[in-house]
């Protein structure tokens, strides 16, 4: 099951990365609830294995990209955002002292934090795409104009996935003209 569950995150994850138009240096925001992976009611089942494939999947993808992998934590945690050290330097955001763990955080999160290898905890991001596995609801940290993006993969083991790119606002009314 969980090489499975490797392989859609990854699948989805490519073609997010594709479909988005998310660029390098760009933050990728993941809510990743283990328990609806392995097909448990969120925050009832979490699954630090799931989360660990999951994770390794979805980072790979995103070294790849050259974009930075935002791991937001479980509501225990207000959803605080998991990010590499030179992420927050580069976006200006500051630092909140918490470390995940799987029951205040989440499994990806507590995850991310061990994996990156300068975490940092922040309150809040605006990140550029995002993908929500399991219904964890990362709007709060995408930028003011959300997209659907739609993936051939719609779930990643048991939880269902939703996936939006970015975009700026359109402002100025009937006599503008935009470049997108």
């Amino acid at each position: 099951m969980l090489e499975r569950i490797k392989n859609e995150a990854a699948l989805a994850l490519r073609e997010l990365i594709a479909e988005s138009g998310i660029k390098k240096g760009e933050i990728l925001v993941v809510g990743c609830s283990s328990s609806e992976i392995v097909g448990e009611k969120i925050g009832k089942g979490s699954s630090l294995e799931a989360a660990e494939a999951v994770f390794e999947a979805i980072y790979e993808e995103c070294q790849k990209a050259g974009v930075y992998l935002a791991a937001q934590c479980c509501e225990h945690l207000n959803r605080a955002i998991i990010i590499e050290r030179e992420c927050a330097e580069k976006y200006g955001l500051e630092e909140v002292c918490v470390v995940p763990f799987p029951k205040a955080g989440g499994s990806f999160a507590t995850t991310a934090y061990k994996r990156f290898s300068s975490p940092v905890a922040v309150e809040s991001i605006k990140a550029h795409a995002g993908i929500d596995i399991g219904g964890t609801l990362i709007g709060m940290h995408l930028r003011a104009v959300a997209v659907p993006v739609r993936l051939s993969v719609k779930k990643i083991g048991e939880a269902n996935i939703l996936c939006a790119r970015t975009r700026p606002k359109y402002i100025g009314g009937e006599r503008a003209h935009y470049s997108l």
